[in-house]
């Protein structure tokens, strides 16, 4: 009893890569075979160019010039028309497959939380944005030059061997060294182009560090050693592109010099055999004229196809790198918000939270949470020491984190991907760390709309905008260049009021704050719960705890919370 062989198992980058291409198979597969078609074509009019050729050196019957010249031109004009529309094929095949594949990316790390397995945000822009272009060149040029290698070469060595078994031997004995030559080249190939898509989404994530912290550089004057530091990474990409392309000219050369070695014999031969010098090598006597230069046109074309493939090698290595990270990418489990982020209208009912069983778990430790019941109109304050899960606390409340057990209920329905977007536009968020967007801050606040004087003024956004340039026009930076700790807490409150939320989830909203700026906060929230909304913040703030009318105590792991 034989035992069944095990299949090899096939690399996770080539998996990737055939899913990958997979939605425009057929696409390319039509293209494909459309080019190799339009190569084949070249086998007919060889044939009519060596039949006027011969008919001019002999004056024996054969093809006139003129139908030569005209079958040609018609094999010439349909070899054009395949190669257009096969060109055309590959290209949309190509883009759509990009433009699928970089929605798929952005609507994932557009609701993920967790952190990309490739780096930074920068690597993730570059797999985006450059890196995924390197798969057009493999869609266009490598994937058509394979299907040529495996058609075009065995029907002319064929024909070859009909006309002279010498010139089918040459064939024979020249054609397979390359491709061994090639795989032998494209394990390098394939592990320098890893490298450099590697460099390439490292410089990417040095990029967008340093853009952040552009201003901190500016002021410590720490300007000259980043400088020096993006030569040093530009340099390192430089030498990672420069081994892609030497790997990919000494394919191309060692191709090339058993192709002119497998030429040249074939033409010494038909040479010697049309003067009379050597009666071997063909089928019954000497060749003929006519086969002589069929054999001749052909030869080049039968090494062509693996021109191209050689040519489009570091194509192939090129796509499997990027299909690499893609799977590294795909097979990534990050966390992701509930919900799609999209605007939807306020999810209705009263504005009743509950919670029950709600637990988290972050690596071997666990969260576990009180149940709580927080009416509408509640004032509300999230108290415990450093770590101990306030911010999450507001996450998971908010539907921006997944509890691993447990039920959120919000207006009488627990909060699931269904309700999240709902829900959310009820909300007011304010962070503990303010982040703003790189316009003015009235588009940081209202989204472009002009400030009302009474937001202004729950805000105490008074002094804030007097001390501007521009006032309310200001442009911000990322990081709230321009503004205190305490003013950027205060545009911070400004935003979640211009919302007129339902529910307003306030993290530290007056950590590291002086006591008049602390109260001036502090009065603004309390002035938005004396209208309705809910109140619920995550503070240390003994003096914020004593105005709230219920507390929810979150004990350090290992102890029993209780609310």
């Amino acid at each position: 009893m034989t035992r069944p062989k095990k299949r090899r198992p096939v690399a996770p980058e080539r998996q990737r890569l055939k899913a990958l291409l997979a939605g425009e198979s057929r696409a390319i597969k039509l293209a494909s075979y459309m080019t190799a078609f339009s190569a084949l074509l070249w086998l007919p009019q060889a044939a009519f160019v060596a039949g006027v050729f011969a008919r001019l050196l002999t004056g024996a019957g054969g093809v006139t010039v003129l139908t030569g010249v005209i079958a040609f031109l018609g094999f010439a004009v349909l070899r054009l028309l395949l190669n257009y529309l096969a060109e055309g094929l590959l290209f949309r095949a190509g883009q759509n497959i990009v433009t699928r594949t970089r929605q798929e990316i952005l609507a994932r790390e557009a609701n993920s939380l967790g952190t990309s397995p490739l780096g930074g945000p920068g690597a993730l822009a570059a797999l985006a944005g450059e890196k995924l272009d390197a798969v057009l060149p493999y869609i266009t040029r490598y994937a058509p030059a394979q299907t040529r290698v495996m058609t075009v070469p065995f029907a002319i060595l064929a024909i070859a061997f009909w006309q002279s078994w010498a010139v089918g031997l040459v064939f024979v004995i020249a054609g397979p060294l390359i491709p061994v030559f090639m795989a032998l080249v494209g394990y390098a190939a394939k592990e320098a182009s890893e490298r450099q898509m590697q460099e390439i989404g490292s410089l990417g994530d040095l990029l967008v560090d340093r853009l952040a912290a552009l201003s901190d550089i500016r002021l410590l004057g720490a300007a000259p050693r980043l400088i020096e530091r993006f030569e040093q990474a530009a340099d390192d990409l430089r030498d990672r592109t420069m081994a892609v392309l030497r790997i990919a000219f000494l394919s191309s050369t060692v191709l090339e010099l058993f192709a002119a070695l497998g030429v040249a014999m074939v033409a010494v031969w038909v040479g010697f055999s049309l003067l009379g010098e050597l009666s071997w090598g063909a089928w019954g006597g000497g060749i003929t004229p006519w086969g002589g230069i069929f054999l001749l046109l052909l030869a080049p074309d039968y090494f062509q196809p693996l021109r191209d493939l050689s040519a489009a090698w570091h194509d192939k290595a090129a796509a499997l790198a990027v299909a690499g990270e893609l799977d590294a990418w795909q097979a990534h489990e990050a966390e992701t918000l509930m919900g799609t982020g999209d605007k939807v209208s306020p999810l209705a009912g009263p504005a009743h939270i509950r919670t029950s069983g709600l637990s988290v778990t972050r690596g071997s430790r666990v969260i576990a949470y009180p149940d709580a019941e927080i009416p509408p109109g509640a004032r509300v304050a999230l108290s415990g020491p450093s770590g101990s899960g306030k911010t999450t606390l507001l996450r998971l409340l908010a539907g921006l984190e997944r509890p691993s057990r447990g039920t959120v209920e919000v207006a009488e329905q627990e909060l699931s991907d269904d309700t999240a977007d709902a829900w959310r536009a009820r909300l007011g968020w304010m962070p503990q760390a303010p982040m703003f967007l790189g316009r003015s801050l009235r588009h940081n606040i209202a989204f472009g709309a002009p400030l009302s004087a009474e937001l202004i003024s729950d805000a105490a956004l008074k002094q804030v905008l007097a001390a501007l340039p521009k006032g309310e026009l200001t442009v911000l930076g990322e990081t709230g260049g321009g503004l205190s700790g305490g003013e950027a807490r205060r545009v911070m409150l400004a935003r979640a009021l211009a919302a007129r939320p339902d529910v307003v989830l306030a993290d530290e909203p007056t950590a590291d704050l002086d006591h008049e700026t602390a109260d001036r906060v502090t009065e603004a929230l309390l002035a938005l719960a004396d209208r309705g909304a809910t109140l619920i913040v995550a503070t240390h703030d003994t003096r914020l705890i004593a105005k709230m009318d219920q507390v929810i105590e979150i004990a350090p792991e290992g102890e029993r919370a209780h609310g």
